[in-house]
């Protein structure tokens, strides 16, 4: 089973942007034998300059207290379009990963690491990690 890793990395070399100031997302295709390659770059939109353009409300809206007509929830009802952007991948890596976009790529069954290192690294252990999950295999070292 191939899968997508998005990235968040400022040279493509180190894992040193947050996922919310994240310009772009690198994203890799992993093979069966957990091989990866570099396979597109998605550019982010920067959800900061205007909120309204770049969030989505989910289809069922909150009816609790502190709820409006327009779907806005005390609950965080809105997506990031971040999230939705890499929707396809199976995780995202980035240095630091809030906890409301965590629970948002929750939702999405989109495993998040928050990790500081070099990209290499990062997806190395990343698809070991994968490849014995999927495998039924260990996790444990030997």
């Amino acid at each position: 089973m191939t899968y997508k890793i998005a990235v968040a990395s400022s040279n493509g070399t180190d894992v040193d942007t947050n996922f919310g100031s994240a310009r772009f997302f690198s994203v890799y295709t992993v093979s069966d034998e957990g091989n990866f390659v570099h396979s597109e770059t998605r550019a982010a939109p920067d959800e900061n300059q205007d909120k309204e353009n770049f969030s989505v409300h989910t289809e069922k809206k909150c009816t609790g207290n502190g709820c409006t007509n327009s779907g806005n929830c005390c609950r965080g009802a809105e997506i990031s379009e971040k999230v939705r952007l890499i929707s396809d991948c199976r995780c995202v890596v980035a240095s630091k990963i809030g906890f409301t976009v965590q629970k948002q790529l929750e939702r999405k069954a989109i495993a998040a690491f928050d990790v500081q290192c070099k990209v290499q690294e990062a997806l190395q252990k990343i698809t070991k990690y994968f490849y014995s999950v999927d495998n039924h295999l260990s996790l444990a070292k030997k």
